[in-house]
C-alpha cells in the first residue's frame, strides 16, 4: 500500500479559501487514482472529489462542484484540493485516498470502498 499524508487544513472564514495537499510515498504515485473524502462530526464519510491517474478525468460531489478543484502532480507524488467559497457546511475532517488502477488511466472512483489506502486526515473548520 501507498502511504498518504494530508496537510493544509485549518480555520478559515466563510467565503475564504484553503488548499489541501496529500503527499504519497512507498509506491509509484502515478499508478493510483486519487480521491478526497470528508467526514463531519456525527456524519458518515462522504465523497468530495476524484482524479484519474493521468489527470484527464475528474469527478466532484454536487455539493462542491464549481467551488473545489482537484489536481495532481505526479512528479511530486501529490494530489491537491483547492477549496474556494468555503461554507460552514464544509467543516469536516478531509481524507485523501488512493486506488491502484493498473492499465486504467482514465478511471475515477466516487465510492470509498474502492480505495485501499487512506491518510489520517486534516481538519478544516469554516466559521460563519
Amino acid at each position: 500500500q501507498v502511504q498518504l499524508v494530508e496537510s493544509g487544513g485549518g480555520l478559515v472564514q466563510a467565503g475564504g479559501s484553503l488548499r489541501l495537499a496529500c503527499t504519497a510515498s512507498g509506491r509509484t504515485f502515478s499508478d493510483y487514482a486519487m480521491g478526497w473524502f470528508r467526514q463531519a462530526p456525527g456524519k458518515e464519510r462522504e465523497f468530495v472529489a476524484a482524479v484519474s491517474r493521468n489527470s484527464v478525468k475528474t469527478s466532484y460531489a454536487d455539493t462542491v462542484k464549481g467551488r473545489f478543484t482537484i489536481s495532481r502532480d505526479n512528479a511530486k507524488s501529490t494530489v491537491y484540493l483547492q477549496m474556494n467559497s468555503l461554507k460552514a457546511e464544509d467543516t469536516a475532517d478531509y481524507y485523501c485516498a488512493a486506488k491502484p488502477t493498473p492499465g486504467l488511466y482514465w478511471s475515477v472512483y466516487a465510492n470509498a470502498p474502492s480505495y485501499d489506502s487512506w491518510g489520517r486526515g486534516t481538519q478544516v473548520t469554516v466559521s460563519s
